[in-house]
């Protein structure tokens, strides 16, 4: 079966970075879009990043443009989201999503991963 596995998360202070991974598995990783979601105590699940199934294309929500970089590696079926200068308002769950297209809508991604903890001190 289709799988996703973060990792990378952890707790860092404001002004620092992390290095966030998602391994997929059971899936043809090269024929999907991954997006990068994260959801925060008592808030919705937002749109954080996603990148074309070449890599070729890649979509930031406006706060964080300019921070993360999100990348692929298609050789080794994983997707990155590199986080520098990272905010107190970045502290969220973060979680991988595979879908047919990048899209900014959570409900356009057929697979999840179970998240990573990412907190930033202040």
């Amino acid at each position: 079966q289709v799988q996703l596995v973060e990792s990378g998360g952890g707790l860092v202070q404001a002004g620092g970075s992390l290095s966030l991974s998602c391994a997929a598995s059971g899936l043809r990783f090269r024929s999907y879009a991954m997006g990068w979601f994260r959801q925060a105590p008592g808030k919705e699940r937002e749109f954080v990043a996603a990148i074309s199934w070449s890599g070729g294309s890649t979509y930031y929500t406006d706060s964080v443009k300019g921070r993360f970089t999100v990348s692929r590696d298609n050789a080794k079926n994983t997707v990155y989201l590199q986080m520098n200068s990272l905010k107190p308002e970045d502290t969220a769950v973060y979680y991988c999503a595979a879908g047919l297209a990048p899209a900014q809508n959570p409900q356009r991604y057929d697979a999840w991963g179970q998240g990573t903890q990412v907190t930033v001190s202040s």
